[in-house]
């Protein structure tokens, strides 16, 4: 066995792909080479390349510049995305920008083309050159990116939809431009008729700016709903990085603070972290107590205590008192980076869906202008009428030109994105329709998905010698005075009337205590009362414990020398959770809890909305919820995942499906497929629905217009079909497509 061969990996990023089989030719380029494994991401624009020691980066940047497209290798130094980040957004916001100002320039001159060709009463003499004036810029100007993408396919020697859509119009053009300057249709008084059949000699009076116009339109259309949404690809990654501080207070040498830039920071640096701050960077506490706010990292609902010695995250909140923190790790060393890196390899290993139209493209667009080529030579060949066999051929281009097929997929989506926007369901595009219908296992969060991530009083329970309105009140009282995440939790539960509290005293990690009313409240942890030695009486501790065991926190309330009862404070099941629990299995799909929280919590809220223990993920790490989802997949399941917290973004990018809660972090709204906008669980079960629903109807849409094509094709070949005619009915097929979508505002 011979030496095994070093293998080294690269991201190129790729430009100028117009559809699929873009992707698809890029990618049999690379493999081609020696030495060289590549996926190419249409979605993305991103290419990720495997290659042997004796191939170069540039050797892949020419294979695919020899293919017709751009393509640079992708920065990896998390500073360096987040500078360009900016510049990226403006660049693709120009792309889609460019194409909006096609559409609507193009869409204004077309109109007044379109029905001055199919209402005759519009006609006025010489209504033609007015035709001519207002078609010329659309199809030259608004078709320029068809016409370059075709050009770019004829040097290849491949064909898409831009070669059928750039042939069409261009031909329905140029032919418009023969019979208007040497035929008969340029003549004073001309007025278009609307036979059914091209008699042989008619097509020299007969023009087709409004087809050639028309499509344009239409496909440009298409194209701008499909860059909007591919705009927002990289933003998930954007999301991630702008989570952190921007600046961080540094300490000198002799104890004095200054604000510097997080960037400027380096490990081995001490700064001052206060109550209410981001942490700047992954460090160690050296200074300070305090309860530290994990959950937009962690998902964990509880607040984590931390001392001296004890290690910290980078963008997870203070939620306590003042910290002195050590840098451990800074830039692309941080979690919150390797975070953003799962989300980056997570969307790049998930393959775009080719969309169905494109798929049909491939083997329709070179039949098509072969049977085009073939009437031309037929009809010439059999009747020697050059105008008979240019009308026939031109008749073909144009009823074949794909229309309703470029209009399939977009109208369904926009009137489904827009019916969901309507009852709080965002969907990102058409790839992740394709999806909905092969899921089996939906994915759910707790913190924040299931629950309401916010601490609230769950249970109190007191000693014979005291009420629950004693309790809460001398407690609420104490603990108003302190931000602890569980203190504001009490003191909510409480109400507004409390009475004021003399001598507070925070106890860093253990609880509170002071003067209410005269008597000595004290609200905490067992290790503090303890210290005042007070003895939890057995109810209570079994109380306490039969809590902790369930995931909840429990603090025990004290006052003159004897424990009066345990309040039980913890994360709330949200009323809808359980609803829309069993609405997911009516989908067809199993639920599985998946949570960063302990077993016993886990195992407590499955059972509250009717998930079975064994149907639980627990006490798994960010990264891991990754490793969840993969394994699921490796069961041969076909993923969906709901979650909201940073800690999912990665998960939600893996999963088949991602479903983000719109009240969580913007990381995870950009990473998933679908948003929920109201945070309630039971718009996921809806929204599962109207994706199915949506891509049910392009379906349709695809299957009527590739049947119309097919139908229409023959008719033209043999000569039975005027062009006008042919550009009618192929604006009748594009109207029946847009009314099947329309149906979609009808969902409930």
């Amino acid at each position: 066995m011979g030496p095994a061969v070093e293998q080294r990996a690269v991201e190129l990023e790729i430009g100028g792909m117009t559809c699929a089989s873009c992707a698809n030719r890029i990618e049999r380029k690379l493999n081609r080479m020696d030495g060289v494994t590549a996926t190419v991401n249409y979605a993305t624009e991103k290419a990720s390349v495997a290659f042997a020691d004796g191939v170069d980066v540039a050797d892949l940047i020419k294979t695919v510049e020899g293919a017709g497209y751009q393509a640079a290798e992708k920065q990896k130094e998390t500073q360096k995305e987040e500078a360009k980040g900016e510049g990226e957004q403006q660049e693709e916001k120009g792309e889609a920008g460019g194409l909006r100002q096609r559409l609507v320039v193009s869409a204004v001159l077309a109109l007044p083309v379109v029905l001055l060709a199919m209402v005759p009463p519009l006609q006025f003499d010489n209504w033609q050159w007015l035709s001519l004036t207002l078609a010329a810029p659309v199809v030259v100007w608004g078709g320029l990116p068809f016409h370059r993408a075709a050009w770019t396919n004829l040097r290849h020697g491949t064909a898409t939809m831009d070669t059928l859509v750039s042939g069409g119009t261009l031909a329905a053009f140029a032919w418009s431009l023969w019979a208007l300057f040497f035929g008969h249709a340029g003549m004073t008084g001309m007025r278009h008729g609307f036979d059914l059949v091209a008699g042989r000699g008619d097509g020299s009076s007969n023009i087709y700016l409004e087809a050639a116009a028309g499509v344009t339109v239409f496909i440009l259309a298409g194209r701008y709903l499909e860059a909007r949404a591919k705009r927002r690809a990289g933003a998930a990654l954007r999301a991630l990085l702008e989570l952190g501080a921007k600046d961080v207070a540094v300490i000198d040498g002799t104890g004095s603070e200054r604000r510097i830039p997080v960037g400027e920071l380096k490990v081995g640096d001490r700064f001052a972290v206060r109550p209410g701050e981001k942490i700047a960077t992954d460090g160690v506490v050296e200074d300070g107590n305090s309860a530290i706010d994990a959950s937009m990292l962690t998902g964990e609902s509880v607040p984590v205590e931390v001392g001296p010695g004890d290690k910290v995250a980078g963008a997870t909140v203070n939620a306590g008192g003042r910290l002195v923190v050590r840098a451990t790790g800074v830039g692309s060393d941080t979690q919150l980076a390797r975070m953003a890196k799962l989300v980056e390899d997570a969307q790049n290993g998930k393959a775009a869906a080719q969309r169905l139209a494109d798929r049909i493209s491939g083997i329709f667009v070179p039949a098509v202008l072969v049977i085009a080529l073939g009437t031309l030579i037929t009809w010439f060949a059999t009747t020697g009428d050059a105008v008979a066999a240019f009308t026939a051929a031109v008749a073909v281009l144009i009823i074949a030109c794909p229309c309703a097929l470029g209009l399939a997929t977009p109208t369904a989506l926009l009137v489904g994105t827009g019916r969901g926007a309507q009852l709080g369901i965002l969907i990102k595009g058409p790839e992740v329709l394709e999806t909905t219908r092969r899921v089996d296992t939906v994915v759910l969060d707790k913190t924040g998905t299931v629950t309401t991530g916010a601490m609230a009083l769950r249970g109190v329970h007191t000693a014979a010698d005291a009420t629950e309105e004693q309790v809460l009140r001398l407690a609420g009282a104490v603990e108003h005075a302190s931000e602890h995440p569980v203190a504001r939790a009490v003191a909510k539960a409480a109400g507004d009337a409390l009475p004021p509290v003399e001598g507070f005293e925070n106890v860093p990690g253990l609880g509170v205590q002071g003067v209410v009313d005269g008597h000595a409240v004290v609200v905490g942890r067992v290790r503090l009362l303890e210290d005042w030695s007070l003895k939890l009486p057995d109810d209570l501790a079994e109380a306490m414990r039969r809590a902790e065991a369930e995931g909840s926190t429990a603090v025990a309330v004290a006052w003159d020398g004897a424990v009066r009862g345990v309040l039980v404070v913890g994360d709330t099941v949200k009323p809808s959770s359980a609803e829309a629990v069993r609405r997911l299995r009516g989908l067809g799909l199993r639920p599985v809890l998946l949570t960063g929280d302990n077993r016993a919590a886990a195992e407590a809220v499955a059972a509250e909305v009717g998930i079975p223990a064994e149907d639980v993920i627990a006490e798994v790490l960010p990264e891991e919820k990754v490793d969840a989802v993969k394994r699921l997949q490796a069961e041969g399941r076909s993923v969906a995942m709901v979650g909201d917290g940073v800690n999912d973004a990665a998960a939600l990018a893996q999963a088949d499906l991602g479903l983000a809660m719109g009240t969580g972090t913007d990381a995870a709204i950009e990473a998933g497929d679908l948003t929920l906008v109201r945070g309630d669980l039971l718009v996921a079960a809806d929204a599962i629905r109207l994706a199915r629903k949506t891509l049910g109807t392009i379906k349709g849409n695809l299957f009527w217009a590739f049947a119309y094509n097919t139908a229409a094709l023959p008719v033209a070949a043999l000569g039975l079909l005027n062009p006008m005619i042919a550009g009618l009915a192929m604006a009748f097929s594009s109207v029946f497509v847009v009314g099947n979508s329309l149906r979609l505002r009808a969902f409930r």
